[in-house]
Formats: C-alpha cells, sequence, structure tokens
C-alpha cells in the first residue's frame, strides 16, 4: 500500500523496527549531523543505522525532525514497495517495452497495464493538510529546526527539499532536489547546478526577457539584432545566468516553491533522473501504485503535494545572484562558494506541529548512498532504451556516483566499448561521470575485486585509455574551471584482431568441473576439519 505522508512513512518504520526516537536534547548546530554521521557509519547494528526522529531539538521546543529515513537497503525497498532493487528495474521495464498493438487480442491485453497507468498521473485536490496553517506575514525560517552540518559550511542548509519550478516556455513542471542555504527569515540560496531542470527554466526566464523590455525593443539593441541573437549574447555574456551581465537590467522573477517532509515516493522521486518528458510527480504515482494529490500554491501558479508537511512558497529575481556555500557536500569535502539566484520567500504553509524532514551528506557511506545506489537500479533500464548493448552498471559509492561508472556490455563490433562511453556522456546526469570503464558482458561490475582483476589485467593503458572534454559537476573542485574539465574513458573489453591486437589472448584460470564436483562431495567433512563454514 503506498504511504499517503510522512507520518505514514515513520509509523511504518516504527513498525518494522527501522526508527529510533532520540528524547536527548540536541542542537540543530552541527550536534544532530555528528550525531546521524555516527550512527549512519556505526559498525555494530545492521548497516547504516536506523532512521532517527529528534524530539527534544535545542531551541526547537514541540519541533520534531527525521532523518536517516533512507539509510539502509532495508528501508529504500520498504519505501519503494519492493523486496529488490531489481524487482522495481523489471517494472519499469514492462512499461517501457509496450508494444503498439497489431491486433485486437493484443489491444486486450495492454488493457489491464493501460488501467494501471491511468493510476499514476497526480491530481488536484481542492486543498491538503498542507494549508493546516497558512501565513502570509509574521513567519521566519529560523522557527524551523534546520541543520548547519559542517563546520565550515556557510551557515544553515535545508538539505532535503522537494523544489517545483516551471519551464517557462512550455508550461511544464518539474520537480528536483537542490540544497537550499538560509540567508536569512526569508531569503535562501536556491543552488540548482548549472545542469540542473530548475536551472535551464531560470535561464529560459532570462532568454524570455532578453527578447523585450518595457519599451518594447530588444535589451540589447546596440549590439544584437534582438529575438535569438540577443538571448545568445545573454548566454554567452551570463555564462549561461552562472554570472550577472552589466547590460542585463532585467527585473523579471521566476516563481519557485518547495515542498519539505513530502511521502517517501515524491521525495525518492525528485532526485530520479527523469527523461526530460516524464513529470517526476508521474514516476512517484508509479511507485506508489497511486495518484500524488497536489493542491495549488496560495501566492504562486504551482503545485506542491498536499500531504507535505511545510510548503515555501515564493520567487528568484532574474537580476540577483548572491554568495552560496561553501557546503559539506557528498564527495567527502566542502563544495566551493559560487553565485547563485536568491530564492525569496513571500508564504509558508504548513501542517499543525509540523516534522521536520532533513539529510546530511559528507564521507560515504550516509543516507544519499542507499538512495543513489536505488537510482542506478532505476537508470539502468532507462539508459539501455538508447544503449541496448548494456548488460549492468556499478556506481561506487566511494566513486560518490558522478566520479565512476562501471559498465558492462554484450560486445558484438570493434570500438562498441567507446561508443557507449560517448552514449553515457549524452545522457542527462550522466554526462557528469569523470571515468567510465567498460568490460565485457563476462565480468560481475557488482564484484570490485573481479572488476579490478579484469581491467588491470586487460588494458594497454596508452592503447585503451581515451580523454575527453565537457561538462563536469558543479560539485568537482578538481577540474580546470568550474562546470567544465576532463572524463576519462577506459576499454576494458577483450581486443579482437580487427580492433589492431594480434597476440594471442591466454585463457582464465579456472578448475576443471569433474575435480569441482569431486571436492564438492567431500567439502563438509573438509569443512569439519577445517574448522570453516
Amino acid at each position: 500500500m503506498p504511504f499517503d505522508d510522512l507520518r505514514q512513512w515513520i509509523a511504518a518504520l516504527d513498525r518494522a523496527g527501522e526508527l529510533k526516537r532520540i528524547q536527548t536534547e540536541a542542537d540543530p548546530i552541527l550536534e544532530i549531523a555528528e550525531i546521524t554521521d555516527r550512527v549512519s557509519k556505526s559498525k555494530t547494528g545492521k548497516p547504516g543505522g536506523p532512521a532517527l526522529l529528534f524530539q527534544n531539538i535545542k531551541g526547537h521546543p514541540g519541533s520534531q525532525l527525521l532523518i536517516n529515513q533512507f539509510g539502509s537497503d532495508s528501508r529504500m525497498k520498504l519505501a519503494l514497495g519492493v523486496n529488490s532493487f531489481d524487482e522495481f528495474a523489471d517494472r519499469i521495464r514492462v512499461f517501457m517495452d509496450l508494444k503498439s498493438p497489431q491486433g485486437f487480442l493484443d489491444k486486450l491485453k495492454m488493457l489491464p497495464l493501460l488501467t494501471e497507468a491511468g493510476k499514476f498521473f497526480p491530481k488536484t485536490v481542492p486543498t491538503g493538510p498542507c494549508k493546516e496553517v497558512i501565513k502570509h506575514d509574521n513567519f521566519s525560517l529560523l522557527d524551523f529546526p534546520i541543520l548547519q552540518c559542517w563546520p565550515q559550511d556557510a551557515g544553515r542548509f535545508i538539505t532535503l527539499p522537494c523544489v517545483t519550478t516551471r519551464d517557462p516556455k512550455s508550461g511544464k513542471r518539474n520537480l528536483g532536489m537542490y540544497r537550499l542555504q538560509v540567508y536569512d527569515k526569508n531569503t535562501l540560496g536556491a543552488h540548482w547546478q548549472r545542469q540542473k531542470v530548475a536551472a535551464e527554466h531560470y535561464r529560459q526566464a532570462l532568454r524570455n526577457a532578453s527578447t523585450t523590455t518595457e519599451g518594447g525593443a530588444p535589451p540589447f539593441a546596440s549590439f544584437a539584432k534582438g529575438g535569438n541573437d540577443a538571448a545568445v549574447d545573454l548566454m554567452a555574456r551570463t555564462s549561461g545566468g552562472q554570472v550577472l551581465s552589466d547590460k542585463n537590467h532585467s527585473t523579471g522573477r521566476m516563481e519557485v516553491a518547495v515542498a519539505i517532509g513530502t511521502d517517501p515516493a515524491v521525495t525518492f522521486s525528485a532526485i530520479v533522473p527523469a527523461p526530460p518528458d516524464v513529470e517526476e510527480y508521474l514516476i512517484a504515482g508509479f511507485l506508489r501504485a497511486a495518484p500524488v494529490e497536489l493542491v495549488k500554491c496560495e501566492t504562486v501558479d504551482l503545485e506542491v503535494p498536499a500531504t507535505s508537511e511545510i510548503v515555501l512558497e515564493g520567487y528568484v529575481n532574474l537580476d540577483e545572484l548572491r554568495t552560496e556555500g561553501p557546503f559539506g557536500d557528498h564527495t567527502g569535502f566542502y563544495s566551493l562558494e559560487d553565485l547563485y539566484p536568491v530564492f525569496h520567500v513571500q508564504c509558508i504553509t504548513h501542517r499543525k506541529d509540523p516534522i521536520y524532514a532533513t539529510t546530511i551528506v559528507g564521507k560515504p557511506p550516509m543516507e544519499d548512498a542507499y538512495m543513489g545506489k536505488a537510482v542506478e537500479r532505476v537508470f539502468l533500464p532507462l539508459m539501455r532504451l538508447t544503449i541496448p548493448e548494456l548488460i549492468d552498471i556499478n556506481l561506487p559509492i566511494e566513486g560518490v556516483f558522478h566520479n565512476l561508472m562501471i559498465v558492462s556490455i554484450r560486445k558484438s563490433y570493434p570500438g562498441q566499448a567507446r561508443k557507449v562511453m560517448n552514449a553515457i556522456w549524452s545522457l542527462g546526469q550522466a554526462m557528469f561521470t569523470k571515468v567510465i570503464i567498460v568490460v565485457d558482458e563476462d565480468v560481475d561490475v557488482q564484484n570490485i575485486p573481479d572488476v579490478t582483476l579484469k581491467v588491470l589485467n586487460h588494458i594497454d593503458p596508452e592503447r585503451d585509455i581515451q580523454f575527453t572534454l565537457g561538462p563536469i559537476d558543479s560539485l568537482d573542485h578538481a577540474s580546470r574551471l568550474a562546470n567544465y574539465g576532463s572524463k576519462m574513458g577506459i576499454d576494458a573489453t577483450r581486443k579482437w584482431p580487427t580492433e589492431g591486437f594480434t597476440r594471442p589472448w591466454p585463457d582464465e584460470i579456472v578448475m576443471d568441473a569433474k575435480t569441482k564436483a569431486l571436492v564438492d562431495s567431500k567439502w563438509k567433512a573438509l569443512a569439519k576439519e577445517l574448522g570453516i563454514d
């Protein structure tokens, strides 16, 4: 059954023995983060530790804070309603494999799937629990127990927000997860990285603003012809909205809504690398097998989940950037300060006695590691749409998801590994992958010792390693420039004569079946003598 809201999810965690209530007073400045970090890395009990519900928060009497809710394999599977992540990927694959019906019987066979798919679409309802308290004024973000996680953080950060924006060109909604730095009681730094969808919505709003002015003339008429020329010029002068142009006098706005404390399906959907035309609320409906109920915001033309614990409504100005960061990030290092849009909060709605949901990131493994591994399984069938030879992928936790991807393929022609590398670098957020290793289908990419053995034995470094330049994750502090740098691909597949390899290729060492069977028949007695299981 789907979880309608965060409170049902907390109750389910409690029933499953996956939740601990913390009555000891804890400070949202650093202390809660340190407690959670110790729990998530504890060597005793289940890996990842339990979800934590802090109920005695310094400076916030009566408030509750949920953290580490997704911080284990078992909790991620509970959130997705599956026994394995592959089971979830299989569900996705069934719907993606639908073909046009060839006849009446085919159409009948499709009806159950189409009926089920009809349950996934979000629906707007008149009101919901997130409207129990509505504040147009006399509110403060500091009323909520927002964390400062690490000593050199620039301040408090909202770390688990579901951020809704609308494409100024198409009108489509997008749901993303971008950290928000608290500047004061009603302004936040909106850290949507340059290649994220919300950042593109911001750039599209800038483009729109570049084509006309209050007088109806292009704002850069002295150096451009208006229209697309002006938009191109503005993108170049602002580095895609990264800096303010001295010629940009736009006073336009882009509306933003932020939901905090959503049900687990919505929260997870906000981080899934969905295809451009698939709305995240549709993915959440797929996960829940029930539609997400949305309500209209009070002050902006956007919708948010009706059962959210907290909703922030407001806007960003197109001519306002402010320093955001540093922030202790999932790379294990502080992401550097940079300029980002300022989110002005003009209305807050929330449930009575709202539960503040948050997370911390840092050196793995932490909560985001388990979320990321679930995304990996979701991403695989989506990748196969354009890379059909793909067998499996592994994004090792220590590679913090954008630094290393290990890929196995069914190799059918010379140079195919390099084709796959370039295909991956063309796929959405996979474009950030710093190192891609491609192996043959007989290598288990989830078995790092096996991968290490095969890769290092199979490559001639000069021949099999290639470098390319392109977009780099904003969190990469080692690249030559912010957001731009080099990437490496390693072709660790067996080389063919048609790829210029004419030497003999040796057989892998494997014991013969007869001897293995003989030892198998004696193993129980041997194991007892050896004192091993």
